[in-house]
């Protein structure tokens, strides 16, 4: 056997060294390897960089914000319901849990921690991984978080990400990184970013999270589907406890403070966002179609469109957020109990909810209403037969509906669904500051997910009554009518010929009463139609239409006399903007809804102003408003000045309250009940409610329950009494002012009899021609 060489103490030493050396190489080959690669990838050799520019102002889809008078969110129009919040507005317990569980070393690295990177790469333990909270958020600015890609490109996206840490650490602050960071994490259901994530989760601002709060968030960065505290709780509470474990190891909190923490369950409040959900719903949708004509007539300095749904514009309102809150509660509250009652009286009758219409009638009804369903234009856009789709209308399915209390899950025909909706009694509501026409709330139907309908701005009605104190202020002002001005109550008549008629037109009262003699004030406190009728014979309908032209009305009205007891149909918008002018001293005040439009900076795009046109005097508008007081004083709106009880059915649940302020007011009841009107009026508010079913056949069988008074009237009055129990909203209990200079009209018909003495109505009737009898007695 050959005897085996041993190596001398030196040539030991020199293998030795050679190793020390071969190591060494292999290091200064690594980080010149990898400084090449960096420099390589920062002159763009794998791939485009973000320019200084782009570094400068990162591109993120910004969600635009509606923000009502007192500061409120109402909602966002969004592709990503993101809303950027500053640094300021984070809560110190999600810095602090952030640092600790995903970047601990983060005020001491310049975006890249080399300690961490290693730690992770040899799958060490302690706190995070290898990735920096800037590297998270180059990746998320930059790069398709989520998006799988090779090996090789992810490695060359890795390096992409470290130059790109390197130029926003010197671009931005620490606090701003933190700050971009959790504006872009994706916490599912519509949360983009944290300040989204927080009103979603937990219904509060971003700066009030608590530690346990904001232990949840953090605990989610890791995979937010995985961890994900609305499926999988448990899961959920083990990451978040992670993240206490986390914060201890830094020395943010204690072993006390961890130990009673991880007993304490997550608590969720979680609040849907949607564009469906919320306050305004119906105003939030109009508001969306006017941005999108205002955006076409608006360009960026540029010359480009603005985004509506990504470049986070601040649209200012005047809507306010507790008034809108108050008017929907109002709207709620009345017509769940009218409707209760509607379906009460109805439920028994075959041609139920309509009145008037034949079987025959009825299916063509829910045959037009079939036509204009979604479902039914798939089917014939697919050619399919006529009976093959009235087949599938006909046919019970699964399905939910609305009902007040909840949605209801029932099996029933879509045929079935139609007729079924059509029972419902929807509501039309919009209540504006007259002095500035500001728009303070606009609830358009009952709910937005189940009826779109605007019955605020779409929907036109015929408006009753309401009409009549337009016919009274032409009259007052072109024939120097005094509100004491006495008619006798009988059946007037227009004759065929005059004002373009086509044959004699002689409308009855409502109530078929008749007799004595009424001055102007209790004829329209009784909304009587005779005197209504009188007085349109005598200035015709031409002017009146004048009038309501210069009052913001742009109908094209037929000038027929029928007008005057309301055959005009109208939006809640145009009448409530009409009745403006008379609380605003005799000017009209355009109802506007905006008050600027500012960029995702601050800078201010628009400012709107209402449009103003003085239509009559002070004292006009005065006059009329003393007219309308008496409707609520005794008239058809007396019920607000007197304690409710409960009717029949509980239609209205009974106040045990009376509004002893002054109230300027009109109800309205048009044909059949199939429209019920209540406009109220205080100094400083003015308020339109509308309330019918969605086809004017479906309505109440009696006037007692369909009248504008039982209808409409109620919401008002609840919509009234929480407005005025909020004291900050400061709406007026006053009277209405007064004109500085004297009246030249008596108010006081007392005094006015004994002015005009006894035989003072007995002559102006007798100075009427012979053959222009005003009254036609018959």
């Amino acid at each position: 056997m050959a005897k085996r060489k041993t190596k001398s103490p030196a040539s030991k030493k020199n293998d030795y060294r050679k190793l020390v050396r071969y190591l060494w190489l292999l290091f200064i080959t690594g980080i010149l390897g990898i400084a090449l690669i960096v420099t390589l990838t920062t002159f763009g050799v794998f791939g485009d960089l973000p320019s200084f520019e782009e570094i400068e102002n990162p591109k993120s889809n910004v969600a635009t914000e509606i923000i009502s008078s007192d500061g409120k969110l109402l909602g966002k129009f969004y592709r990503d319901n993101r809303t950027h919040i500053e640094y300021k507005d984070l809560s110190p317990n999600l810095v602090n849990a952030l640092i600790a569980t995903e970047d601990e070393r983060y005020y001491d690295h310049s975006g890249i921690d080399f300690e961490a990177l290693a730690r992770a790469v040899a799958k060490l333990g302690g706190g995070g991984g290898g990735s920096t909270i800037t590297q998270q958020l180059a990746k998320q600015l930059f790069h398709e978080p989520g998006k799988r890609i090779s090996l090789t490109k992810r490695i060359g996206q890795k390096f992409k990400e470290w130059v790109i840490s390197v130029q926003l650490e010197r671009q931005y602050t620490k606090q701003e990184i933190i700050a971009m960071y959790l504006n872009q994490v994706d916490f599912l259901y519509n949360a983009d970013g944290i300040n989204s994530a927080a009103a979603i989760y937990f219904n509060k601002p971003t700066d009030s999270l608590s530690l346990e709060e904001s232990a949840v968030f953090v605990g989610m960065l890791k995979n937010p589907a995985y961890f994900n505290p609305k499926i999988n709780m448990e899961r959920m509470e083990g990451r978040r406890n992670q993240v206490y474990r986390q914060m201890l190891r830094n020395g943010m909190i204690d072993q006390a403070a961890v130990d009673t923490l991880e007993k304490r369950p997550i608590e969720l409040e979680y609040v849907r966002q949607g564009h469906r959900d919320g306050v305004a719903p119906y105003f939030r949708e109009y508001l969306r179609q006017y941005m999108k004509e205002w955006i076409a007539t608006h360009p960026k300095p540029d010359g480009s469109e603005y985004n509506l749904y990504t470049d986070g514009l601040k649209i200012f309102t005047t809507i306010d957020s507790r008034m809108q809150t108050y008017a929907e509660e109002a709207v709620n509250e009345h017509v769940s109990n009218l409707q209760d009652a509607f379906f009460k009286l109805e439920k028994n009758r075959k041609q139920a909810p309509f009145h008037g219409l034949t079987e025959g009638a009825i299916e063509d009804v829910i045959g037009a209403a079939m036509r204009r369903t979604p479902r039914f234009r798939k089917m014939r856009a697919k050619d399919l037969p006529m009976d093959s789709v009235l087949k599938v209308f006909r046919t019970p399915r699964q399905m939910s509906v609305f009902a007040w209390g909840g949605d209801i899950d029932t099996l029933m025909s879509p045929w079935d669904s139609i007729r079924y909706y059509k029972h419902f009694y929807q509501s039309g509501m919009m209540s504006v500051e007259p002095q500035t026409g500001f728009i303070k709330a606009w609830v358009g139907g009952i709910d937005y997910r189940h009826f779109q309908y605007d019955h605020v701005i779409q929907g036109k009605r015929q408006v009753g009554s309401l009409f009549k104190p337009f016919v009274y202020t032409t009259a007052m002002r072109q024939k120097g009518y005094s509100p004491c001005f006495e008619v006798p109550n009988v059946r007037t008549c227009i004759e065929k010929g005059k004002y373009n008629l086509l044959k004699d037109w002689c409308p009855k009262n409502s109530d078929g009463k008749y007799g004595g003699v009424l001055n102007l004030k209790d004829a329209l406190a009784g909304s009587i139609n005779t005197v209504t009728t009188y007085l349109m014979k005598q200035v015709g309908p031409v002017p009146v239409i004048r009038l309501l032209n210069e009052m913001g009305i742009e109908e094209d009205i037929d000038p027929q006399p029928s007008i005057a007891l309301g055959t005009v149909d109208l939006s809640v918008y145009d009448i409530v903007g009409a009745y403006t002018t008379f609380a605003n001293k005799g000017v009209y005040t355009e109802p506007i809804f905006l008050t600027r439009i500012e960029d995702r900076n601050g800078v201010v795009l628009e400012e709107i102003s209402p449009k103003t046109n003085e239509v009559m005097s002070e004292q006009d508008a005065y006059v009329v408003l003393d007219l309308l007081k008496g409707v609520t004083r005794t008239g058809t709106g007396a019920r607000l000045k007197s304690r409710w009880g409960s009717y029949r059915y509980d239609v209205v649940t009974g106040f045990p309250w009376a509004f002893n302020n002054p109230i300027a007011g009109k109800t309205g009841t048009t044909q059949n009940n199939a429209d019920g009107w209540f406009m109220g009026m205080v100094p400083n508010l003015v308020t339109g409610v509308w309330g019918g079913c969605e086809d004017r056949s479906a309505h109440f069988g009696s006037t007692y329950y369909g009248q504008g008074a039982t209808v409409s009237l109620p919401v008002w009055a609840l919509y009234m009494k929480k407005c005025y129990a909020d004291e900050d909203l400061h709406i007026s209990k006053s009277d209405f002012e007064k004109p500085i200079d004297p009246l030249s009209i008596e108010l006081n018909c007392e005094r006015y009899k004994t002015s005009l003495g006894a035989s003072a109505v007995e002559d102006s009737l007798n100075s009427q021609s012979a053959n222009d009898d005003p009254f036609n007695y018959q």
